[in-house]
């Protein structure tokens, strides 16, 4: 719901490290998997409860991920580049809720399984409609810089930064925040799938009319 502003805000920054990064070898692939392997480490220090640490390595991923978007297009995006990005994406969202079930089974497990299971929602929804959007041709205004058709909702990447850093800031409270997001990506999922239905349903037969 908010990327298309915050969008406007962070792209200045991050094109000026991508042209930095733009002058070396350095392909925007090698940085989604940086970013990646960086981003893992968050799981092991959130199971030692290690949060401010986990915060820094969840933001650090956050930012190579935008920078290795920026690089990307300045480059000149691929399907293969895409293809890494958004899944080591998921399974990084993911790998960060596993950190906090690790960290007090106890307390914070269901609350991380029902996440997670919002997540293949919001996750499942996304990418099964860009499949089809790709088959018909059908672009993303507001996303066009996208490698895939970018359908938004009430969770998108912001608003999951966001939550991460409640996480940390705020550990004791993971299971209430947890199921409201939970709901959150729940409704999107749900937005999501009238939306693709009924876009694909429209534009399949306005291209099945005789001309």
């Amino acid at each position: 719901m908010l990327d298309r502003w915050t969008l406007k805000w962070i792209t200045p920054g991050l094109k000026k490290t991508a042209d930095l990064i733009g002058k070396t070898p350095v392909s925007a692939d090698v940085m989604t998997l940086t970013g990646f392997l960086v981003g893992i480490l968050a799981v092991p220090a959130l199971w030692q409860e290690m949060y401010p640490a986990a915060l820094a390595i969840i933001l650090l991923n956050r930012i190579l991920d935008g920078v290795d978007g920026t690089l990307a297009r300045m480059r000149g995006p691929t399907d293969a580049g895409g293809f890494l990005d958004i899944s080591l994406d998921f399974i990084f969202y993911s790998a960060v809720i596993l950190g906090f079930a690790l960290a007090r089974p106890e307390q914070n497990a269901l609350a991380a399984a029902t996440l997670i299971l919002s997540f293949v929602g919001t996750g499942t929804s996304f990418l099964a409609f860009a499949v089809m959007a790709a088959k018909h041709n059908i672009k993303s205004v507001q996303y066009p810089q996208k490698s895939l058709y970018y359908l938004g909702g009430l969770t998108e990447g912001t608003e999951t930064i966001v939550i991460f850093v409640a996480f940390c800031l705020f550990p004791d409270h993971f299971p209430m925040l947890a199921y409201i997001f939970a709901a959150l990506c729940g409704l999107t999922t749900i937005l999501r799938v009238h939306a693709g239905y009924h876009t694909l349903k429209s534009h399949t037969a306005a291209a099945d009319k005789p001309a």
